[in-house]
């Protein structure tokens, strides 16, 4: 597996595909994608993992985390988290937060994030906030 950055538009034909396939692709665009970071995990030739990443002052926050169904639950996405995490922390980013799908908690907790208040809900599906401080 090789991490690396990537374009934003890469992102798009993943996170349609995995987050919101019922949605026109457009809706997969998040304003500041031009100006965020985004990552890309590539099992030999195939793109199969995308997490884009908004940098506001010494806070980041994770968006459109997905990982195409065929590669999940092979320790991927775990593996992207912990590069992203490993390279925020060396650039001195001191709150990381996300934005977690209900189903999805458990997988965040395993990195130190902690559940921020109540649910709520985006397009149908509910969220919690979540997040941590680097130290």
């Amino acid at each position: 597996m090789q991490i690396k950055t990537i374009h934003w538009q890469e992102t798009l034909p993943i996170r349609h595909q995995v987050l919101w396939p019922s949605k026109p692709v457009e809706f997969c665009k998040v304003e500041g994608d031009e100006i965020a970071s985004h990552y890309g995990a590539y099992i030999e030739e195939t793109l199969a993992c995308v997490a884009s990443i908004y940098i506001d002052g010494s806070t980041a926050r994770l968006r459109k985390f997905a990982t195409l169904e065929h590669f999940q639950a092979k320790g991927i996405g775990s593996k992207m988290l912990l590069y992203i995490l490993r390279e925020l922390a060396e650039n001195g980013i001191e709150y990381f937060w996300c934005d977690a799908r209900k189903s999805a908690l458990g997988f965040y907790q395993q990195f130190g994030l902690e559940r921020q208040g109540e649910a709520f809900e985006k397009s149908g599906v509910l969220y919690y906030k979540m997040a941590r401080i680097n130290d």
